[in-house]
């Protein structure tokens, strides 16, 4: 059996096509920008996965007609976007010091790790809270028996909402389980 390995640059060459040159990092501080502005998205430019399967043509100069001639304002329009968001990045530039940065590490760090590896307690919390009961943390013992606190008197397990559909695995659990699904502005919990 053969291997091979094909570079990007061997792909462009085999393709008949070329990237400009950027200078260093410009192309990930352009990124950051287009995730933000979502100037490439569907919307704007078009599914671009299914206009590839579309066009007629094979060469890079033929695509780039066809594309500019179905799609007329697309990169003028993702253009302004990301360049408006660049805008308000060089702003928020200059608002950076290293005060910020040290902030923002601490906050990294200190809150956010904390918060993200004791987020069980506050769904314990918050169950308890929800039941009129007490809670409690599970001691390391109780922990090695999948048990990670308690609502009142009942033993609970606390899982993310994917472990329901890993019902193959060979775990049993013999307490009641909270579910949670981390979201952007928080957790969701689901609980009998």
């Amino acid at each position: 059996m053969s291997k091979l390995k094909l570079s990007n640059e061997e792909i462009r060459e085999y393709l008949g096509s070329s990237s400009p040159q950027f200078p260093k990092y410009t192309t990930q501080i352009i990124n950051l920008a287009n995730q933000n502005a979502q100037g490439t998205r569907p919307k704007v430019v078009g599914q671009l996965s299914e206009l590839i399967q579309k066009f007629p043509g094979k060469t890079l100069a033929e695509w780039e007609k066809w594309y500019l001639k179905n799609h007329p304002e697309a990169i003028s329009i993702a253009t302004a976007k990301i360049a408006e968001m660049l805008s308000r990045l060089k702003e928020a530039m200059n608002k950076i010091d290293q005060k910020l940065v040290e902030q923002w590490v601490k906050d990294l760090v200190i809150v956010k790790t904390f918060v993200g590896l004791r987020f069980q307690e506050a769904i314990l919390k918050k169950v308890a809270d929800q039941k009129s009961e007490k809670y409690k943390l599970a001691t390391p013992e109780e922990e090695s028996k999948g048990i990670d606190g308690f609502i009142g008197k009942t033993p609970v397990s606390i899982k993310p909402a994917t472990y329901k559909s890993k019902q193959a695995l060979g775990e049993s659990i013999e307490t009641e389980i909270i579910y949670y699904t981390k979201k952007k502005d928080g957790i969701e919990i689901e609980f009998d």
